[in-house]
């Protein structure tokens, strides 16, 4: 038997993966996948109302400001866009106590909104719908 250039003998060189070793492959990533993912999405929703809370108390924060730099008494037509207006503008002399609108919409992109008077605090609560969007359910976050 002659040898050829290129040949290394009887033995085949192999150049790529079988269809069995990609399936395994696959599996054993799709297997890892599932057991991973249910504790990012649960950190991501932790994050978030972590978020949130601090968010309403900033708000909570702000509002006060607002109230004794301007003297206003608290209705339940009170606006969070005023946190929004400079002074010159006709917002409190200290404002504007958010510099955009962004900072008075929740992680799950909802705005936050008050209630006067409050239903766990005195005189106002600061809310976020939380998770589901819905107001007065149990996930909801208050000040």
């Amino acid at each position: 038997m002659r040898h050829q250039p290129g040949h290394t003998g009887f033995r085949r060189v192999r150049r790529a993966f079988t269809l069995i070793e990609i399936i395994v492959v696959v599996t054993i990533i799709a297997v890892l996948a599932a057991m991973i993912a249910p504790r990012l999405f649960g950190r991501l929703l932790w994050a978030k109302k972590n978020a949130a809370q601090a968010e309403v108390k900033a708000i909570e924060t702000a509002v006060s400001l607002y109230l004794n730099d301007t003297g206003a008494i608290l209705s339940s037509s009170f606006d969070l866009d005023i946190l929004l207006v400079p002074a010159e503008d006709g917002g409190g002399p200290q404002g504007p106590y958010f510099n955009k609108a962004d900072d008075l919409i929740d992680p799950w992109d909802n705005p936050y909104f008050v209630v006067v008077p409050g239903e766990v605090n005195y005189d106002f609560d600061v809310i976020s719908m939380g998770p589901d969007g819905q107001e007065g359910t149990e996930d909801d976050i208050v000040n």
